[in-house]
């Protein structure tokens, strides 16, 4: 991976909070919202498409360090330094952004995936092909590669493909009234893919049986559903995003190989021509998938490189 000509994105500092950037940021939490919606796409591949995947997780790990020392340690002060450094700026309306794309999304999405499926999947498989190039190239910039680390950082990506290729192949489960603790445990499951690349929480909860009755909760406005299934949400996100933020600076380069193997192997959920998980060749009506996909990856290369050039810019002015 490391001979790539792409070019690394520099690091942009945090800008000044201003109307217009939460209003920016509040559209950003809606795609991610928007996203987790859809079985194959993650959350987490759209944050690193739209640069704020770093700060997120800095963020979180902060937050769940000062919620740990109010709750546990009564430690008000140590509480208030380990919340400092929290982008409530940045989070406040990312969260609010994602919340009102759920809820007022989860319906119309349904429906343009249930009547346009094929449309629908071409579409994603577009997009979600078009963000390989964001791990590639942030791996790139990690840090220099051994000549050990040109053989096993592709090794590590095809490997990693394999696996996440094999798994969304697995038959979806039927769960028709799940219980409290599965309804805990998929909030977990749901959080943890999130957070990280290329693993959908969606398509986990198909997987495993859960994704129509969470949307349908959601569509429902089923609070005891929703309040137990964020319960386990909560539980997954203090224990996952702990390990992915202490992975990211320990191992960065290898976290984004594994994500850069997850979003390519999570191709499979999306190939728009398969039944009952079995990859079936295109039929007769190729073109108009052909233009979703296209189109599909080029809104994800056109918010890429926006978002590269102004972390560019913002480096330079800052140096």
């Amino acid at each position: 991976m490391a001979s790539s000509s792409l070019p690394p994105v520099p690091p942009a500092p945090a800008p000044k909070p201003t109307i217009f950037s939460g209003l920016l940021h509040a559209c950003r939490g809606g795609l991610i919202g928007l996203v987790e919606l859809v079985p194959g796409v993650s959350g987490g591949t759209v944050a690193l498409v739209l640069g704020v995947f770093d700060r997120l997780i800095a963020s979180a790990n902060h937050f769940i360090s000062g919620a740990v020392h109010l709750l546990f340690r009564r430690d008000r002060a140590g509480a208030a330094r380990k919340l400092a450094p929290v982008e409530w700026n940045l989070i406040l309306p990312l969260v609010l952004g994602m919340f009102l794309a759920l809820v007022v999304l989860s319906r119309p999405l349904h429906a343009f995936v249930e009547n346009y499926e094929v449309i629908a999947s071409a579409l994603f498989f577009g997009m979600v092909s078009a963000s390989l190039v964001v791990p590639i190239s942030m791996a790139r910039a990690a840090g220099p590669t051994t000549p050990a680390g040109r053989f096993t950082g592709p090794f590590l990506v095809l490997l990693t493909a394999a696996a996440a290729f094999m798994l969304l192949g697995i038959p979806a489960l039927q769960i028709e009234e799940p219980s409290w603790w599965i309804l805990i445990l998929s909030g977990a499951i749901a959080v943890c893919a999130l957070a990280l690349p290329g693993l959908s929480g969606s398509f986990l909860l198909l997987t495993f049986g859960m994704y129509e009755p969470t949307l349908a909760a959601v569509s429902n406005r089923d609070l005891g559903y929703l309040a137990l299934f964020a319960t386990g949400a909560v539980l997954g996100l203090a224990s996952f995003v702990r390990l992915l933020g202490y992975l990211l600076r320990v191992r960065r380069r290898a976290v984004l190989l594994v994500a850069t193997g997850l979003i390519l192997g999570s191709l499979r959920a999306l190939w728009p021509w398969q039944e009952n998980s079995a990859l079936l060749a295109p039929g007769d009506a190729w073109m108009g998938p052909l233009a979703a996909c296209l189109a599909g990856a080029g809104v994800v290369l056109i918010l890429w490189f926006g978002q590269t050039r102004a972390a560019a810019a913002a480096y330079k002015s800052s140096s």
